[in-house]
């Protein structure tokens, strides 16, 4: 099937990417949100960037005008429903996103795609709670979407042929590139870099070295771009722990139980760059460790 126009529900960091790269690449978008102000934030973000990439040369000035033109904003979910691909891009808790989904299934077409962008959360168990199983897929994006350019597409058990040939034809439409993934807890990316973080964590925990020379370790003797404890910081603490917890319950793997100091950073609201505090203290410049 062909799709024209794409439904994103949720206009955070996520949502608001996925906006960008989807307008800028032809479709219509319909934003979705429970606030008015997260919707004229995220509108205004996403100027913001498109005028960025103006500036460096990426796209001509017309195309950020065409981009901006086609992205309507909506705090009611039934506005979504004519849209031919629904994009759930809402916080990472499955009651949340299972909510959402109920409330959309009245208004949609018969032929409309239903996705998540989950990191973690099992695709078959949220498509066996929609009247479509067939038509449902993970659509996992990576941050910052108008940067990164790996999509994670996830078949849930029911998922048919064509609703992953489409989302194929859609992810290179975008400029992206697929990997395909089966639907297990955390699926490839943060099944690898959740483990490896949450490792950092515990090397700090156990005192084997300071927050900096964790960091510096990793992108010096890695040649990681960022260290594992920044990344940690600027993904949200409480996203990482999140995810540690579904691998943890979803694996029973011991080697997968979250450290207890992460425990404690997400216990007392220190969750990275969005709170100002994680292992780094980011209301400072520049930022210094917190331990």
């Amino acid at each position: 099937m062909t799709i024209q126009s794409v439904g994103i529900v949720g206009a955070g960091q996520m949502g608001n990417g996925i906006a960008h790269v989807f307008a800028l690449a032809g479709y219509d978008v319909v934003l979705n949100d429970i606030s008015q102000d997260n919707l004229d934030k995220a509108v205004a973000l996403i100027g913001r960037n498109l005028e960025r990439q103006v500036a460096r040369g990426k796209i001509p000035a017309e195309d950020k005008a065409a981009a901006m033109a086609r992205i309507r904003t909506t705090t009611q979910l039934p506005d979504l429903g004519p849209c031919d691909l629904i994009i759930e891009a809402a916080t990472e808790r499955e009651t949340v996103k299972q909510a959402i989904f109920e409330d959309l299934l009245p208004h949609l077409k018969p032929t409309t795609i239903l996705t998540s962008n989950t990191s973690s959360i099992s695709i078959t168990r949220l498509a066996s709670r929609t009247d479509r199983p067939e038509k449902f897929m993970g659509f996992h994006f990576m941050n910052p979407v108008p940067v990164m350019q790996l999509v994670e597409l996830i078949r849930g058990i029911a998922t048919d042929e064509e609703t992953y040939r489409t989302l194929l034809e859609v992810v290179e439409k975008i400029g992206k590139t697929a990997a395909s993934a089966e639907d297990f807890p955390a699926f490839i990316v943060n099944r690898i870099l959740m483990p490896m973080i949450n490792e950092a964590v515990y090397t700090l925990y156990e005192g084997v070295g300071n927050v900096r020379s964790i960091d510096e370790s990793m992108k010096l003797g890695a040649n990681h771009p960022m260290g594992p404890l920044e990344l940690a910081d600027f993904i949200g603490l409480d996203t990482c722990l999140a995810i540690m917890n579904v691998l943890h319950d979803g694996l029973a793997d011991t080697k997968y139980r979250p450290c207890p100091l992460l425990t404690k950073y997400v216990e007392a609201g220190w969750l990275g760059r969005k709170t100002g505090r994680g292992f780094y203290d980011y209301r400072v410049e520049p930022p210094v460790p917190t331990r």
